[in-house]
């Protein structure tokens, strides 16, 4: 291995170190999750994913299809496309859809087994299916989450021939105060759903069995606080056919007149999906993972996760030369984040990690401002009118 976990030198608690010099551009390492889950909006836009690893169902030309619009478009080069279509498989009981057979096994002796859907109540309706339901009413695209993870996370540990280890294993993303959990599990609702924690806990329990191994979890403290556990430490996942084609064609090695038509190709197919879908590309989930989630943040990242395999295996990429020792630091905000104010970088890690970040980015820019990006996008835009103003 590259790394270990040890005690950080820049904050309280654990970190990721290097063990050895990585260069730029070098796998870390990988590593498969705990547990994966697509985001329920996300299947049910028509992105077909494996149940398990969420790895595209779709051929590529299928995929660019739906998301343009258009029907009759045709790919160039097909065999640029990585679906395997041969190999999907599904549950004979509840009939859900499998990239594989092995991705099957794994997904029926890991959780599966619990959570299939064939058995239903008088209604006509699964507790699992009423739950998630649940939680699309109260969590609107864009998703970043979902509480279908943690139903497989206890199912897991239900399923696992060591469940107390399994849930040793749970543990260790559990580290914060009762009242931290149960601010962190209504900032992941919003404010406008706090009223509906009580109702997706009722709906939660009526869909987990009732074991004793994992009655800790099953009331409102430990609920809310495994809704804090995939809130801080779920990473999303992104898998895409397309992708995969583009970056097998455009790395081909056309002749430049061919190359030049695909290029056109290309730009005209992606000015079609931002017209028919916008920026929802990708089959979108989330996962838990035991090694990725001990790297701490850091607003200069010298790490990056990707899914270079096109499913839920995580590739951690370094993004410049770490020294033996260093820490190895990811951002745990989204690109546009990271370019706004030192505040608003703060506000948004205090809020969703109930943390006060002090990287060398941050000390940098102690002595800016406390406002937010917008704060200070609405005082320019007051400065201009007011110069307006005057000047005229």
């Amino acid at each position: 291995m590259n790394v270990e976990v040890r005690i950080s030198d820049n904050i309280k608690g654990k970190g990721l170190y290097a063990t050895k010099k990585i260069e730029k551009g070098s796998i870390i390492f990988e590593e498969d999750p705990l547990v994966s889950c697509q985001f329920p909006w996300n299947a049910l836009y028509g992105y077909n994913a494996c149940n398990h690893c969420l790895k595209p169902l779709e051929t590529a030309q299928e995929n660019a299809r739906r998301l343009t619009g258009i029907q009759s478009l045709e790919l160039p080069y097909p065999e640029c496309c990585t679906t395997e279509k041969s190999k999907i498989v599904s549950c004979s009981q509840c009939g859900v859809n499998y990239c594989s057979e092995k991705c099957q096994g794994l997904a029926y002796n890991q959780y599966h087994r619990l959570l299939c859907l064939q058995i239903m109540d008088r209604s006509g309706i699964h507790p699992l299916e009423m739950l998630e339901e649940t939680w699309k009413n109260v969590h609107y695209p864009p998703e970043s989450n979902t509480v279908m993870l943690i139903v497989r996370l206890l199912a897991r540990i239900l399923q696992s021939p060591n469940p107390d280890e399994a849930i040793q294993q749970t543990l260790q993303f559990c580290h914060r105060t009762v009242n931290e959990d149960s601010e962190l599990a209504h900032k992941l609702l919003g404010p406008k759903f706090e009223g509906m924690l009580s109702h997706l806990h009722h709906s939660f329990v009526n869909a987990i069995p009732n074991h004793e191994c994992i009655r800790q979890f099953l009331t409102m403290d430990g609920f809310q606080s495994l809704l804090a556990l995939i809130g801080t430490n779920g990473q999303g996942v992104g898998t895409s056919p397309i992708s995969q084609w583009f970056n097998k064609a455009t790395n081909m090695g056309l002749p430049d007149a061919e190359q030049e038509l695909l290029d056109k190709f290309i730009d005209k197919m992606y000015e079609d999906i931002d017209k028919h879908t916008g920026n929802f590309l990708n089959n979108e989930g989330v996962a838990l993972y035991m090694l990725q989630s001990t790297a701490n943040h850091c607003c200069i990242p010298n790490a990056e996760p990707t899914f270079l395999h096109n499913n839920h295996r995580l590739s951690l990429i370094a993004l410049k030369d770490i020294e033996p020792n260093e820490e190895i630091c990811i951002s745990y905000l989204d690109e546009c984040t990271l370019e706004r104010s030192r505040h608003s970088r703060r506000k948004e890690l205090m809020e969703n990690y109930i943390f006060a970040c002090n990287c060398q980015k941050c000390e940098s820019q102690a002595n800016d401002p406390d406002v937010t990006s917008e704060e200070e996008e609405d005082e320019k835009s007051s400065s201009s009118s007011f110069i307006e103003d005057m000047s005229n």
